[in-house]
């Protein structure tokens, strides 16, 4: 990755990681713009940032089902929440239905966060953990739990007959709720965590099927039906512009 351009990344405590994926940061440090494709992960972020151009700004995005350009400004810092789906009933308290490719501006106190936030990563991080753990639910549906349990442990690559038998929650009732809580059907969020966890391997050139695709002509088309390009192209991820793949780190 461009030497500009900064990446850390921070796992949550355990006691959080059934709501939490991640902790990060992403910074721009030199003086040009940075375009960048953001490619569908099934997550959701919520992002705290600045740039030399833009003031101080909180912005929770909803799931993305498709490439996504972006610019990332000169001066940006950015620190992050990155968070699993079941945060939005327990943590949100709302469902974000409304905003799948897009993305919402919350206000700029939200969570009594500042711009003074954004001096120290690892005090951010204790801050907004803090935060988290009083938002903890002391009680929430099991069935919910062991379906998303479910769904990351395979990385989307069980069906949804598969996951209605397990959890014993019907197939339409699966995905009525997911409609309504998250504004698309559970099989495309399964197709994005497949898609994503390809990722490592279409970075190490292995441009073939590892997530039970049915075959390579189905590889290469979800491949581009949620990246735009090519496996081969999107291993090449020219000017680091897939910024997923540039700040991947091992397994």
């Amino acid at each position: 990755m461009h030497s500009d351009i900064a990446f850390r990344l921070i796992k949550p405590h355990h006691s959080l990681s059934e709501f939490v994926e991640s902790f990060w940061l992403l910074e721009n440090r030199s003086e040009g713009d940075k375009e960048l494709v953001i490619l569908p992960d099934g997550r959701i972020d919520l992002t705290f940032s600045k740039s030399a151009t833009q003031p101080f700004q909180i912005i929770l995005s909803g799931i993305e089902t498709k490439p996504d350009k972006a610019l990332l400004k000169a001066k940006t810092r950015m620190f992050a929440v990155s968070f699993k789906l079941l945060s939005t009933e327990y943590i949100f308290g709302h469902t974000i239905s409304d905003f799948v490719n897009s993305a919402k501006q919350l206000p700029p106190d939200f969570w009594n966060f500042s711009e003074e936030d954004l001096a120290d990563f690892d005090l951010f991080c204790s801050k907004a953990s803090q935060q988290l753990y009083e938002l903890l639910p002391k009680d929430y549906d099991n069935r919910k739990k062991k379906l998303f349990d479910l769904i990351y442990e395979t990385h989307g690559t069980v069906t949804v007959k598969e996951l209605s038998e397990k959890v014993s929650w019907s197939s339409r009732q699966i995905n009525r709720y997911f409609n309504h809580q998250f504004g698309l059907p559970l099989k495309a969020y399964c197709n994005i965590l497949r898609f994503r966890a390809s990722f490592h391997h279409i970075k190490d050139g292995q441009l073939y099927p590892q997530q039970n695709f049915a075959d390579q002509s189905h590889f290469i088309k979800e491949i581009r039906k949620l990246s735009g390009v090519s496996p081969k192209e999107l291993k090449l991820n020219r000017n680091d512009r897939f910024i997923q793949l540039s700040t991947l780190l091992p397994d």
